[in-house]
């Protein structure tokens, strides 16, 4: 049974660190899935591509556009999610939360996720677990325990090689193990929601529609 994980990264420009470091977390789980006699195929999900979809979403009250719709059903229907993004004032940039806002809440149940990020400087690899843990602990993912930090300099180094391969191995054991016995080692929670991409759910009325015909007293 061939499994599929979705590459979700958020770099700027052409070419990208962020992009790098995803395709090389990509190659690594591709490697270890393999190792084990399985099949896994990746969907790459640029974040860059997606700036006006975004933008769209944000300002017209959830209208989703076909090209994110498409997005949030790759997304949530992946055995396994690689979420790379740079660095920003300390945190995941914009663009990168603005797709995480825009999935549906039930869009990661149980899913397992490895995070990874990078920047020009090592001072900033706090952001894994100040930023991007907890932020998809709330959306009820399965955050692996490894988490892959890249600064400029670490690139080509055999640190950087060493904690892509562990990751990877992580993530490998987590999507050849999804729906069995247990998931990266942590158990199932029978209660689990299944994941949905939010497309099918009846549109959300905005503020100022609920409040027409009221006049606040």
């Amino acid at each position: 049974m061939s499994r599929t994980v979705v590459v979700l990264t958020a770099g700027l420009t052409v070419p990208s660190s962020t992009r790098m470091l995803g395709d090389q977390l990509a190659d690594a789980v591709a490697a270890a899935v393999g190792a084990r006699g399985e099949a896994v195929s990746f969907e790459h999900v640029e974040v860059r591509d997606l700036a006006q979809d975004l933008a769209s979403f944000m300002t017209s009250g959830g209208v989703t556009t076909a090209r994110l719709a498409a997005v949030r059903e790759q997304v949530s229907a992946a055995d396994g999610l690689i979420a790379v993004t740079p660095v920003f004032s300390a945190s995941y940039s914009g663009l990168f939360k603005m797709l995480v806002d825009a999935l549906d809440t039930d869009a990661l149940n149980a899913m397992p996720v490895l995070i990874a990020a990078t920047a020009g400087s090592a001072r900033h690899s706090l952001v894994l677990d100040h930023a991007m843990r907890p932020l998809f602990s709330y959306l009820r993912a399965v955050v692996l325990p490894t988490g892959v930090f890249a600064a400029t300099e670490d690139f080509g180094s055999t640190g950087l090689s060493d904690r892509v391969a562990r990751a990877a191995a992580e993530l490998a054991n987590a999507v050849v193990v999804a729906g069995a016995d247990h998931v990266a080692g942590f158990a199932p929670d029978p209660t689990a929601r299944r994941r949905t991409s939010g497309n099918d759910l009846a549109p959300v009325t905005d503020f100022a529609t609920l409040l027409q015909g009221h006049s606040g007293s």
